[in-house]
């Protein structure tokens, strides 16, 4: 039965995008930290995802894609604008595009398209807590602080319980409603964008207003889709063989102290859980397309903005370059593309921005950093066949690192480099013989590495980027700090970092006046 129906669906995708001179809807499901490497084996087999196994078999998954910045909104800034983060300046959470920035969105509603945003963005500047956005700021002061809670399980419900984010859920069946809602108008095509916040854990409400979010929650009826035998237990590096800034990474998100093998196991099973959740309201929105005969046109996309470590590398969160933090997943599904294809051409959500214009024939206007994915996965041989490059870059400029962080993807390599590129050392992973990322074998081949840091200098002049940032912090905290006036003492004591912070406030706060007065700041 389920070959046949596939068989029926197959036949009623085989239309070309160029061949049927209508312009398909566009459906594009957005999900916040969730691990690409799940959505093909052998990764797929740990936990229950039939919506995204649904894609895989009609559409075209993409094995090596990447986050342009591990992070929540220099991510989705790149994804909506097409460029790079270093270009649009979107250093961390809290500065990102401005708020009359052309998306993608923006020129499908220009060109024609009925469009609808739902759920997360999180792609403007402005958003976040003071907390996050201080940590950024002062990520180069020379002192460590706790800056998340320790990563923590929660269980809720029963083994019916299914809808645990409820928000998430709010905007899915918002998403449906408005699909139907579009069905009685079905001579103009539509975009609708659904941004999840699943499987992103959720605050750690126990640590206060300020908490961030530390906690992995989920129901009987999510872990059930989990397959516990098939859960694998992260190698770690000591503490003292670890690169100085994943060494920061791990104390800052308070993953530092003693965990047993029980505790780091659930922990990756109520991720799991939380991904079958997302997986559902990914269902939901294919099911009300295919209820209202809409699918046949309709392409539909699913990515995530970043990924998330679940405490491989000893850390939970994202922020790294780190395959389960930067790794995101990408399928594609619709009339005229083929199914069933797995691509393993290196790709970065910057490509969407270009490929969505593809997809509803308008051409991109301005310096884009993305390349169209459309000749990779159509059926037909009417697109532009761009040479995409063999590369994927990423970058992070956020809080709990403590350096600028750049990641060039080529071939068998991933290549890590640091601020000025001197000052802090690279790292070089062979992803082939090393897929847990241990091995920095950066010293046994000077000459990948010095290959691979002159294609990344040829695409952005990351020690000039590094300074730029460096400048913009010292300048937002001092600012900041300015406008605080004599508050500022008490309001930085209470922020999330207040447990380590009030152990020896003098001293913490030379460190930062001291940084303040730097004379890279008087440049």
């Amino acid at each position: 039965m389920k070959a046949l129906v596939l068989i029926f669906l197959f036949q009623l995708y085989g239309g070309s995008l160029c061949q049927n001179g209508t312009r398909p809807n566009i459906v594009m499901v957005m999900s916040d930290a969730f691990d690409g490497r799940l959505t093909f084996d052998p990764g797929s087999k740990v936990v229950q995802l039939p919506y995204i196994n649904y894609l895989r078999e009609l559409g075209t998954t993409f094995l090596s894609a990447y986050t342009n910045s591990p992070i929540c909104c220099p991510s989705r800034a790149a994804m909506w604008s097409g460029q790079f983060v270093h270009l649009t300046q979107s250093w961390n959470n809290y500065k990102c595009l401005d708020a009359n920035a052309t998306t993608w969105m923006d020129l499908l509603e220009k060109n024609g398209y009925q469009t609808k945003m739902m759920g997360k963005k999180d792609y403007t500047s402005g958003s976040h807590s003071v907390s996050n956005r201080v940590e950024a700021w002062t990520r180069d002061v020379q002192f460590l602080l706790r800056q998340e809670g320790r990563p923590v399980t929660q269980l809720v419900g029963n083994m019916s319980t299914e809808r645990i984010q409820k928000i998430d859920w709010k905007n899915t069946d918002m998403a449906t409603q408005w699909i139907h809602q579009r069905a009685a108008s079905p001579h103009q095509p539509f975009a609708l964008y659904l941004g999840l916040n699943l499987p992103h854990t959720y605050k750690t409400e126990s640590l206060g207003p300020t908490a961030g979010g530390s906690t992995f929650r989920t129901s009987p009826y999510w872990l059930k889709k989990v397959s516990s035998d098939l859960i694998s237990v992260p190698k770690w590096l000591p503490m003292a063989a670890m690169h100085p800034v994943d060494y920061y990474s791990t104390f800052t998100k308070n993953c530092s102290g003693d965990f047993t093998e029980e505790e780091v196991k659930e922990i990756r099973a109520f991720y799991y859980a939380m991904c079958a959740e997302a997986d559902a309201m990914l269902g939901q929105v294919i099911a009300a397309l295919r209820e209202t005969s809409l699918l046949h046109n309709t392409v539909v996309i699913f990515t995530a903005d970043h990924g998330e470590l679940a405490m491989e590398h000893r850390q939970f969160y994202k922020m790294s370059m780190f395959e389960g933090s930067s790794h995101v997943p990408l399928l594609i599904m619709g009339p005229g593309l083929v199914s069933g294809l797995q691509v393993n051409q290196l790709v970065s959500l910057v490509d969407l921005y270009p490929t969505i214009l593809d997809i509803a024939s308008i051409s991109a206007v301005g310096n884009l950093s993305g390349y169209s994915l459309l000749p990779l996965l159509s059926k037909s041989s009417c697109f532009s066949k761009r040479q995409h490059p063999d590369w994927a870059l990423s970058e992070y400029h956020g809080c709990n690192v403590n350096a600028s962080t750049y990641m060039l993807r080529s071939g068998r390599w991933k290549y890590i480099t640091y601020a000025d590129g001197q000052s802090v050392p690279p790292q070089l992973f062979d992803l082939i013989l090393d897929k847990d990322e241990l091995h920095n074998v950066v010293h046994k081949f000077p000459d990948v590495r010095a290959q691979l840091d002159k294609l990344l200098r040829s695409i952005v002049d990351y020690p000039k980027v590094s300074t730029t940032v460096h400048l913009y912090n010292k300048k937002a905290f001092g600012d900041w700090r300015q406008i605080l006036g004599r508050d500022y003492s008490q309001v930085i004591a209470n922020l999330r970092w207040h447990v380590d912070w009030q152990k020896d406030v003098l001293a913490n706060q030379r460190a930062v006046d001291k940084w303040l007065n730097s004379s890279l700041f008087l440049l």
